[in-house]
């Protein structure tokens, strides 16, 4: 116990700063939309097995050497429905979106990465492909960064400024900011504002995401059932931080959907009726996390 310890249990402590949100919001409120339909584990993409994370088929396990055609038809579900109903929801409310996306999965997507740029999401990378990195070699998961940036520097004409690989490892938040030209990066879930780390580069920019406020839970034991307990959860927190804000420390609500997931209409019906109560709200900063990003390098840049 008399060693140093290696991770930041305090944060900002008991008083958090003041965010200085646009608008002297008491919230800001960000919806990233990931897409990772195409990019997934599956032996068509030179991997081992089948994918089993983040389906209906709760409790799934990779089938090695073979195809999983329920489990592709699942992602295919998000790519062809869900991502055009999601599209349609927020374009018509003209709300902002981060989309995570997984590079690979783009260039098998031209038409859902047209509309995307057409809307004006930012597209934050989400690595070259959908799978684990927890025992990936440091040397190939440096190789994958590069790559992913690569293809999504050709894919959309600009590189990437923001990165979410997810299914991270150890080594992952030290290679990106090994990499140097993201603004900012969330492989965290450790706090309810943006942060600074120091890097190889100099000080790097950590924009936490979130696991709970998150259609992911869906699709894990013990998680969300009907659409309304995700509207009563994702309410419960807007409410919570809104009134935060209200008393002087305004923080960030993130909300993290998947096409294949959220997009299923008895749960898109759930993020509709969330989107038009959030709007109903005065003092609320809608953003993209690049927004996020830029405001917080400006307010508070590093020390």
């Amino acid at each position: 116990m008399t060693k140093e310890y290696p991770r930041d249990m305090l944060g900002y402590g008991q008083h958090t700063p003041d965010p200085q949100w646009p608008g002297s919001a008491n919230v800001c409120v960000q919806f990233v939309v990931n897409y990772e339909e195409g990019g997934e584990n599956n032996i068509l993409h030179g991997d081992a097995a089948s994918e089993a994370f983040l389906s209906e088929i709760v409790g799934a396990a990779p089938w090695p050497g073979q195809r999983h055609w329920n489990m592709e038809s699942i992602y295919e579900y998000g790519a062809r429905a869900g991502f055009w109903r999601l599209h349609r929801m927020f374009t018509k409310r003209n709300m902002p979106v981060t989309v995570y996306g997984v590079t690979s999965a783009l260039a098998r997507s031209p038409d859902q990465l047209k509309a995307m740029g057409d809307a004006d999401w930012e597209i934050a990378s989400h690595g070259l492909k959908w799978v684990e990195h927890k025992d990936m070699p440091i040397e190939e998961e440096r190789q994958q960064i590069a790559e992913s940036i690569r293809l999504h520097t050709e894919l959309l004409g600009e590189r990437p400024l923001g990165w979410y690989t997810g299914r991270c490892s150890m080594n992952t938040q030290a290679l990106v900011m090994e990499e140097g030209g993201f603004l900012y990066s969330s492989d965290t879930y450790a706090d309810d504002l943006p942060y600074w780390v120091e890097g190889p580069k100099g000080p790097h920019l950590i924009i936490p995401y979130t696991l709970d406020a998150n259609d992911m839970r869906f699709a894990t034991p013990q998680g969300f059932n009907t659409g309304e307990h995700f509207f009563q959860y994702l309410k419960d927190s807007f409410d919570m931080l809104w009134r935060e804000g209200a008393e002087g420390a305004p923080k960030m609500m993130n909300i993290g959907l998947h096409c294949r997931l959220a997009g299923r209409p008895g749960r898109a019906l759930a993020l509709e009726k969330f989107l038009d109560y959030v709007q109903s709200h005065d003092k609320v900063w809608f953003a993209k996390r690049v927004d996020i990003a830029k405001h917080w390098r400006k307010v508070h840049p590093a020390g």
